[in-house]
Order: C-alpha cells, then sequence, then structure tokens
C-alpha cells in the first residue's frame, strides 16, 4: 500500500519543453503524491501584473506590487488548480503575452522571494510526499529534497514538443524563444536555472514520454526503498 512507504520529496528542474510537466503530474499520480507546478505561479503573478497595470519593463514596479496578488495552488495532480485572488488562472496564465513577459517578472528577487516561501509552505504541509517541478527546485527552492531530477533535451526537440503543443506555431520561431528563455532563466542573478550538483540529469531527446515517466518512477521507487 501507499500510506506504508515513506514521503517523499522529489524535485524535477529543466527548461521548457523536455516533457517536465508531464512527467511530474504522471509520475505523482502514479506514486499517490502531490503535484506542484511552480512555473504556473510565476505566470500567475506576472498575468496579474498585466492585469492590472504594472509595468513589467520596470523591476521596481513590480517588486512594489509583488505581495498584492494572492495565490492558491492546488496539487492534486489529476486536476492542478491555480487561482489568482480567487479567481481561476489555469487558461490565462498560458497566453503568448504571459509567455514573454514570465522571465522578466520573475527574475526580480522579491518576486522569488515571496513564490518560493510559499512554494517551501506547500512542499511542508504535503504529508504524503510531492513531486515539485521547476527551474530552481533543487538548488535553491528544496535543496534537501530527497530526490532530484534534472531533465534535458535538444532545442530542436524541446521546439518541436511545444510546437505540437501551440497549433499553427511555427518551429524555427519557437526553438529561437525557447533559447532566448533559457538565457533569460540561466543567466538571471537570483535562483538562475541550473542543476544542482546531486541532481540526476536524464536526457529525454530520444525518449518516449512514457519512457521518461518510467524512469523518473523507477528512482523515485528506489530513494523510497533506501529511505
Amino acid at each position: 500500500m501507499e500510506t506504508a512507504r515513506s514521503s517523499v520529496i522529489v524535485a524535477i528542474d529543466g527548461p521548457s519543453g523536455t516533457g517536465k510537466s508531464s512527467t511530474s503530474k504522471a509520475v505523482a499520480a502514479a506514486l499517490g503524491l502531490s503535484y506542484l507546478d511552480t512555473g504556473a505561479q510565476y505566470r500567475a503573478i506576472t498575468w496579474w501584473m498585466l492585469t492590472n497595470g504594472i509595468d513589467v519593463s520596470n523591476a521596481e514596479e513590480i517588486a512594489t506590487a509583488a505581495a498584492k496578488p494572492v495565490i492558491v495552488s492546488g496539487t492534486d495532480p489529476a486536476a492542478p488548480t491555480i487561482t489568482v485572488d480567487g479567481e481561476d488562472a489555469s487558461g490565462p496564465i498560458r497566453t503568448q503575452e504571459v509567455t514573454s513577459k514570465v522571465s522578466a517578472v520573475s527574475a526580480v528577487p522579491e518576486v522569488r522571494t515571496l513564490i518560493t516561501a510559499l512554494q517551501r509552505s506547500i512542499a511542508a504541509a504535503a504529508t504524503g510526499g510531492i513531486v515539485v517541478e521547476g527551474r530552481d527546485i533543487g538548488t535553491t527552492v528544496l535543496p534537501d529534497a530527497d530526490l532530484k531530477i534534472f531533465l534535458t533535451a535538444s532545442p530542436e526537440a524541446r521546439a518541436a514538443r511545444r510546437s505540437g503543443e501551440v497549433k499553427g506555431s511555427d518551429l524555427t520561431a519557437t526553438r529561437e524563444a525557447l533559447i532566448k528563455r533559457d538565457a533569460a532563466d540561466s543567466g538571471r542573478k537570483t535562483s538562475p536555472l541550473a542543476k544542482a550538483d546531486d541532481a540526476v540529469e536524464v536526457d529525454t531527446t530520444e525518449l518516449t514520454l512514457q519512457q521518461v515517466i518510467e524512469c523518473v518512477v523507477t528512482l523515485v521507487e528506489g530513494k523510497r526503498v533506501a529511505a
């Protein structure tokens, strides 16, 4: 029985298009764990800034407003939810406008401090264990996670996956956007996208989603047995 097994905190990091969200949700569901999409939280605060007239090119303005929105994340992997001030934001946060601005907003230290604290509180409350996905989980948010995984894939594979998700998108433009996002996330001063020293790297370029899921489930189960 799952309840007889030890609680485990799993940190899954990596850039966009590596299969991070699909893998994390599936692994959490398979193992009876909670699930948290930290990227959605940064998208949520970005969406709030845009809809409330905050100049997202002005770091000081972003920092001043950062504590105003109330972001609540549901942790059911079968139906993860996110609300901002009580409003369902799951659709609006996936727009191209939010995607193009989220790196700038999430680079502001005050934003990261607030969201990191929120993420830690959610992980601490997940009594049965949790899979947390993002870009700085293993390095900054949950450095003591029981298992850290860093997903990678070639820019071409990642662009193809993203283009498949968005109808009518241009493969070359998608690839360039991903590379630009990588540079922004990896180069920011506060909690950059990076692989933790003790993370297990999984290259998903040549793997199917199911193969990636099985690989991660095996790693988590191994960690549970060891615990």
